[in-house]
């Protein structure tokens, strides 16, 4: 079987013509390629700033790069005429993989860093906290999210400082409701709850001018149907393409078929940039007066 310099193989030389596996694997079967997607996705998209992060050599990052080009998953966006320089983005084929990374990075967390319990938290100093925990300094992703009322918004409010809480999910009674086992898996319990606090400090925390989002990967409608249950103050926006659990490598879960955020809380400042992360929460009400607390300290 014929394979290019990188590993590729040639979809049209693959045996399973007919399978979905085998053609993507012609496609992102190098495991570098799934590093530059990851990168891409958060942010780093150009040439020199990805060759930084990944510490492949230039022409391997070239070959790799015009090979996603090629296959409609990447493009390139002219920043710079002379010399000529590009920006490298997600086509609408390429954000169609956050998923299978999110996927992926739950799998090694689990099965490989981890020792297989489905779980909805994590512990203090573990790999999965210590990689949430250094998103500190880091710049929020440039994506667009729906919000429970079907009206797109960016995660974080412009301009002011924003209290991102993520939770794993949270639904109004008549519902389709929780998936099966769902209090069995540690860590599920407590999003009403978190949710009601927050709207019970909503004032408080726009009195030391914050805003509050709260972020799931549900969607739209269901969000809708409890903010209208709950009567939260605030809007719930979904992930349920993974664009920002992506952007950000955030810990999820999967439970019924559906990938889930771990419940943590981002502090975002004016300038789209994070300064606090609340990571693991073993008491949702009480981090919320913890957040109100640093809020008020900025």
């Amino acid at each position: 079987m014929e394979r290019t310099i990188l590993g590729y193989v040639k979809r049209a030389d693959l045996p399973d013509s007919d399978c979905g596996i085998a053609q993507a694997l012609g496609v992102v079967g190098d495991w570098w390629t799934f590093l530059v997607v990851r990168d891409i996705a958060g942010g780093t998209t150009r040439f020199d700033s990805l060759q930084r992060e990944l510490g492949v050599s230039r022409r391997a990052l070239a070959e790799r790069l015009a090979h996603l080009v090629e296959h409609g998953v990447l493009e390139r966006r002219r920043y710079s005429d002379r010399p000529p320089r590009y920006d490298y983005v997600l086509t609408t084929k390429g954000e169609g993989l956050l998923p299978t990374l999110i996927a992926l990075q739950d799998w090694g967390a689990r099965h490989v860093m981890g020792d297989g319990a489905l779980t909805a938290t994590s512990e203090d100093g573990s790999a999965e906290s210590r990689r949430v925990h250094e998103l500190v300094n880091r710049k929020m992703p440039d994506v667009v999210l729906e919000r429970h009322d079907g009206e797109p918004a960016a995660p974080n409010a412009p301009g002011v400082w924003t209290v991102l809480y993520f939770f794993p999910g949270a639904f109004a009674p008549g519902t389709q409701g929780y998936p099966p086992g769902w209090a069995d898996i540690p860590g599920t319990k407590g999003c009403t709850l978190e949710a009601l606090t927050y709207a019970s400090r909503c004032a408080a925390f726009e009195a030391a001018g914050a805003t509050i989002r709260g972020v799931s990967t549900q969607r739209p409608d269901q969000l809708d149907a409890f903010v209208t249950h709950a009567k939260l103050p605030y809007p719930l926006l979904s992930d349920q393409d993974s664009r920002l659990a992506a952007g950000l490598l955030l810990p999820t879960f999967r439970a019924a078929g559906v990938d889930r955020f771990k419940r943590l809380t981002l502090l975002v400042d004016p300038d789209a940039i994070i300064r606090a992360v609340q990571f693991p929460i073993s008491d949702p009400a009480g981090s919320v007066d913890e957040m109100l607390a640093l809020v008020r300290s900025q």
